[in-house]
């Protein structure tokens, strides 16, 4: 068995993660409505369409920013498709909502926030580095844990977090 990729482990089911982003759709209902969604890929897809569903938003488009690639380390962003300018003119992005799994440093809302500057941000999950940077979050982690969403999981044996515990 491999060691975890970092200190912390926050597995997130798929119960959990739903009910977290039906959270985060309850939080946004009083700042809406919103006229669009933007979400950012690839992270960003399975929240947007449960939170698209409970703010009965139709507009989605997307963002695409590479960032992580290894699963380890954030390497440099690549955006590999940008906002369709007729989303970004919605009320100069006052109306849209921009929707992502986490943030973590920041670095993907913040090249995002220089295409829709006036947009509100919201993630289900925030780290402190990028907490800042989002309008509205769920759960905040500490900087050190790695989340494992349930899309990169599979069912198998978990470790005790003591290392000597006995089983």
């Amino acid at each position: 068995m491999s060691e975890p990729l970092s200190p912390k482990a926050f597995p997130v089911s798929w119960d959990q993660f739903h009910r977290d982003a039906r959270a985060l759709a309850w939080r946004l209902s009083a700042n809406g409505p919103f006229d669009a969604m933007v979400c950012i890929t690839r992270g960003g897809l399975v929240p947007a369409a449960i939170v698209s569903r409970e703010l009965g938003i139709r507009l989605i488009e997307t963002v695409c920013i590479a960032s992580y690639h290894d699963y380890q380390t954030q390497g440099g962003l690549q955006v590999i498709k940008t906002i369709a300018d007729s989303v970004r003119a919605l009320g100069d992005g006052r109306k849209v909502l921009v929707v992502d799994d986490l943030v973590d440093t920041g670095k993907t809302v913040q090249v995002v926030r220089d295409m829709l500057p006036a947009a509100h941000y919201a993630t289900v999950y925030a780290k402190p580095l990028g907490r800042p940077l989002v309008d509205t979050f769920v759960t905040e982690v500490s900087q050190d844990t790695w989340i494992y969403f349930p899309w990169d999981l599979g069912y198998s044996f978990q470790p005790p977090i003591a290392k000597d515990a006995k089983g």
